[in-house]
């Protein structure tokens, strides 16, 4: 029970990756607090223990405050935030208006930012530490999430300039998450061939579990990780086959490519 006593914010932990998360601060001993604007369909639960939800709108910076306020005064304390709430539908940049790419950013990075600044007076109390939810595609090129991406990678640089600025007293990670198995793959990959075909371009031959990026979570969230911030932890199941190994004519075994 790594974070018993613990009280945990997961943004958008209702479902896929985010519920596993909760999932897993809630097994790892935590109280858990999760938000969104809708409530889960089903009460997110682990270990016997059941994750408290309260609706919030991170667009909105002052309920976001009051938000924060209310939990720490709920709790006593706040420990660990976790800004998982994200995503964005595929949208090549000519077929849509700026507005539209805009809120992108503003969901996946300005958000973050919010919570993280509502936040950060109860985490500096408990000292306490802060996990971003990041991805490769902000890492990489990016056709049809291009905002998604660039917004992710303006991300992870946030995280790395608030765990200078706030050191000591908060720590702050960042998850760079690859493709994970939720309840929405099929919108991204289509039927279980179009998962199969997908996860076999992955090193380890699968996608990733939400419990397995909760797993991640809870280590950067507890003491076994006090001395890690500012860092990026990649947890994408080593990346990407590269395309030109595939597409070569010659014999690219390992014994055989290039440094």
């Amino acid at each position: 029970m790594e974070l018993a006593g613990k009280a945990a914010v997961v943004t958008g932990g209702t479902r896929g990756v985010g519920a596993g998360i909760a999932r897993a601060f809630l097994a790892a001993g935590a109280e858990v607090v999760v938000c969104a604007r809708r409530p889960p369909e089903r009460p997110v639960e682990a270990a016997g223990r059941t994750a408290e939800f309260r609706p919030l709108d991170l667009r909105e910076p002052a309920a976001v405050r009051e938000f924060f306020d209310a939990v720490a005064t709920a709790y006593g304390h706040l420990d660990v935030l976790v800004n998982n709430a994200g995503g964005t539908p595929y949208r090549l940049l000519g077929e849509s208006s700026a507005e539209r790419h805009a809120r992108v950013v503003e969901l996946n990075l300005t958000a973050p930012l919010t919570a993280s600044l509502a936040a950060y007076p109860q985490l500096r109390a408990s000292g306490g530490s802060v996990v971003m939810i990041g991805s490769v595609s902000g890492t990489r090129a990016s056709p049809g999430t291009a905002a998604y991406g660039a917004a992710k990678a303006g991300l992870e640089n946030l995280a790395r300039s608030m765990a200078v600025e706030w050191a000591p007293e908060v720590r702050v990670n960042t998850l760079v998450l690859g493709m994970v198995r939720t309840e929405l793959s099929h919108l991204h990959y289509g039927d279980e061939d179009g998962v199969a075909a997908v996860a076999r371009t992955v090193p380890l031959g699968r996608l990733a579990e939400p419990a397995e990026v909760g797993d991640a979570a809870v280590f950067l969230a507890s003491a076994r990780a006090a001395y890690i911030t500012g860092a990026s932890l990649l947890v994408h199941g080593g990346g990407e086959r590269p395309a030109f190994l595939d597409a070569a004519t010659v014999n690219t075994s390992p014994d055989r490519q290039g440094s």
